[in-house]
């Protein structure tokens, strides 16, 4: 996982990605799968929830059904957080690690490691990496994800240490 971090500081790529990125318009009664993890990444997710901002790019906080302290949402569907998740595949893909991946991008925005994964076509996964817990960020297609990055990095920071998750 260092080698993860040291490659991957900032990469351009992955800022011009940022740029592209996106969301499109809510819907109501967003739903989505609670991790389940163990209890060391429950307590951290439980911190995080409680410093997570009121508002992210723009959007409202809206959190999804069912009611937990391991996820949020903001703008209905259009920002969807879930902490306590597994480690993605992608994230020790030597594919990625050597940039010749095309559907993930590793980086850092505001002192917070990502890995950049595109799904469906424009939406977006982000995931934390080489924290203690990994935190999942869904990003619908059409908006800059950049924002919504920047925006949840001081709560991340705060709440989620430094290291490797188990």
């Amino acid at each position: 996982m260092k080698s993860f971090r040291h490659r991957f500081a900032v990469l351009p790529a992955f800022v011009v990605l940022l740029s592209v990125a996106g969301c499109s318009s809510a819907d109501d009664g967003a739903s989505v799968a609670v991790p389940r993890p163990d209890a060391k990444v429950t307590e951290l997710c439980r911190n995080l929830d409680k410093v997570l901002p009121d508002e992210v790019d723009g959007e409202k906080r809206d959190d999804p059904e069912p009611a937990s302290e391991l996820t949020a949402g903001w703008g209905g569907v259009a920002i969807i957080l879930r902490c306590g998740v597994t480690r993605p595949p992608k994230m020790t893909d030597p594919k990625v690690a050597s940039g010749h991946d095309p559907t993930a991008v590793a980086g850092g925005v505001e002192g917070v490691d990502w890995l950049m994964e595109t799904k469906d076509g424009d939406a977006h996964r982000f995931t934390t990496a080489n924290r203690e817990a990994y935190v999942e960020v869904r990003v619908t297609g059409g908006r800059d994800s950049t924002g919504v990055l920047i925006d949840l990095a001081p709560a991340v920071k705060k709440a989620i240490p430094e290291g490797i998750a188990s």
